[in-house]
């Protein structure tokens, strides 16, 4: 992360870097694959999952979450949170099962900075399993599907868990993996965002793929 003047602009920012129309494509074409699956059409579906494999796709999401991302500043900011010793942090980083239903329920499945479509990767996972070659997922970000990388949920901490942020309803976003990765362990202030709770969730009939069965 560079550590440059943020400019005017960039203080309030809704996200670090506006999508692309090709996550869009991609998502319409991971519902469509979704779809067709769930009607026997396994052939249509392996090539629309195959399509979604975008590269412009990971170049947005690589471009985030790099480490000389140019989309990613930082400022010092008076008074911000510092970093927890780790045996002083809240001890569980991760939201119970029923906490991240009640994310769910009040967020949908849609990043709260960028607003893209999120997929929970036990998702990805099964549909991973019955299209492992078109749907792949290796050690290595060039070997994952690009948007299902792109568009991996998060549970994100607003206060981050390593600033002394907890697990509590209201310091707990859904959010795409980018978003999340790229802030790191910054406060909202200190990448120049505007609070997400601020805005409401996007509402849409993107289910995350969630029937795929």
């Amino acid at each position: 992360m560079r550590e440059a003047e943020m400019l005017e602009s960039e203080q309030d920012r809704l996200c670090l870097r506006e999508p692309i129309p090709e996550i869009a494509d991609a998502a319409r074409y991971l519902d469509a694959a979704v779809s067709a699956h769930l009607v026997g059409r396994t052939e249509l579906a392996n090539e629309l999952f195959l399509l979604a494999n975008m590269p412009a796709v990971r170049e947005w999401a690589e471009s985030l979450w790099g480490t000389d991302s140019p989309y990613i500043g930082y400022r010092p900011v008076d008074g911000a949170p510092l970093v927890v010793p780790k045996e002083a942090r809240v001890p569980v980083r991760m939201p119970t099962a029923a906490e991240k239903q009640a994310l769910h329920e009040r967020d949908g499945f849609h990043c709260r900075f960028c607003g893209i479509p999120v997929i929970r990767k036990e998702v990805r996972q099964r549909i991973h399993r019955k299209y492992p070659k078109a749907v792949p997922w290796g050690s290595t970000n060039k070997s994952q599907h690009a948007a299902f990388q792109a568009m991996w949920l998060q549970y994100d901490h607003v206060l981050p868990h390593a600033r002394g942020g907890d697990n509590s309803f209201y310091n707990l976003l859904i959010t795409c993996a980018p978003c999340n990765y790229a802030r790191w362990n910054y406060t909202l202030e200190e990448v120049g965002l505007v609070d997400p709770r601020e805005r409401e969730p996007i509402r849409s009939i993107w289910d995350g793929l969630e029937r795929f069965r």
